[in-house]
């Protein structure tokens, strides 16, 4: 798995150019003093919400990879480097998941702290390799806001208990939705439990609930399956009991649109793996997104 994005040698000089003209850092942390709310960068969309949830009213929060975009092919912009050059903390999936990171974080010249929002979690292997997706565990959203929580307190200790409370009723909300989901995937009969999807980003929602999902693509976007790997993946689903096909929101249709015409399967509608919906969506935060899927996928399933 290769999920390393390399910044172009010419964008690379224009971020170090920027920093070295403007000092924003120095601004940013005068800026922070003055207004003391904690100015942090998440990575995505769905980090950026679950630091939003913790740091309520004491913390603003920029993402880099937006609503609906894939982080696993972006490619950094100078407005990233601005960002991440004005922060006061940076917070980071990890897993390999930002292959292009490191490289925004050093053309920036940044000096934030970095967290790394999975540290505390044991990441599902993948052929030998660490599977990035871990916040598709209703479970493993608590160790996010824990992590987030712990590096906001270092920063900011005197809002220290408000981090914790903001992240112990982020916390109690997990718990009553993953009962919920529970009692309702356990229900499902042994024949109605596979799953098709546009990549493989639902390692960790497969442990948790029971399910079995395939995928014409990895757990990284960059790499398109041979014509014998999709062949060899649709005679799978005819011999197996497959019962939901969907495309998710930050994958191109088109594969899955080729498994339904030769499945005969119909598309039972999208799900949110690697980035919340844009404002209006059904995604718009952590906890809508899971509850989307959930409900997708036991409408097809049920």
């Amino acid at each position: 798995m290769s999920n390393n994005i390399q910044l172009v040698g010419p964008l690379v000089r224009l971020f170090l150019g920027l920093i070295a003209l403007t000092g924003i850092t120095a601004f940013a942390n005068q800026a922070q003093a003055e207004t003391d709310t904690i100015n942090a960068v998440a990575s995505f969309s769905i980090l950026a919400d679950i630091i939003a949830v913790v740091g309520g009213e004491h913390v603003t929060v920029t993402s880099i990879v937006g609503p609906d975009s894939d982080a696993h092919v972006y490619s950094p912009t100078v407005s990233d480097a601005r960002a991440v050059a004005a922060a006061d903390i940076i917070i980071i999936n990890g897993l390999g998941f930002e292959g292009w990171i490191s490289d925004l974080i050093a053309a920036a010249e940044a000096s934030a702290p970095v967290i790394t929002a999975t540290e505390a979690i044991v990441p599902l292997l993948i052929e030998g390799e660490p599977d990035p997706h871990a916040w598709n565990a209703l479970a493993n959203a608590t160790h996010y806001a824990a992590s987030i929580a712990a590096g906001l307190s270092a920063l900011a200790p005197k809002y220290a208990d408000n981090f914790a409370a903001n992240a112990a009723g982020f916390e109690a909300e997990i718990d009553t939705l993953f009962a919920e989901a529970s009692a309702r995937f356990d229900a499902l009969p042994e024949g109605r439990r596979t799953i098709v999807t546009g990549h493989d980003a639902f390692g960790y929602f497969e442990a948790q609930f029971g399910l079995r999902f395939l995928a014409p693509l990895g757990v990284n976007t960059e790499s398109e399956p041979s014509a014998r790997e999709l062949a060899a993946l649709i005679q799978q689903i005819r011999e197996q009991a497959v019962v939901g096909l969907f495309v998710e929101n930050i994958t191109n249709p088109d594969l899955v649109n080729q498994i339904a015409a030769e499945t005969g399967l119909r598309i039972g509608g999208r799900l949110y793996s690697d980035a919340l919906s844009v404002r209006g969506g059904p995604a718009t935060s952590y906890l809508s997104m899971m509850r989307h899927n959930i409900d997708a996928l036991l409408k097809a399933l049920e």
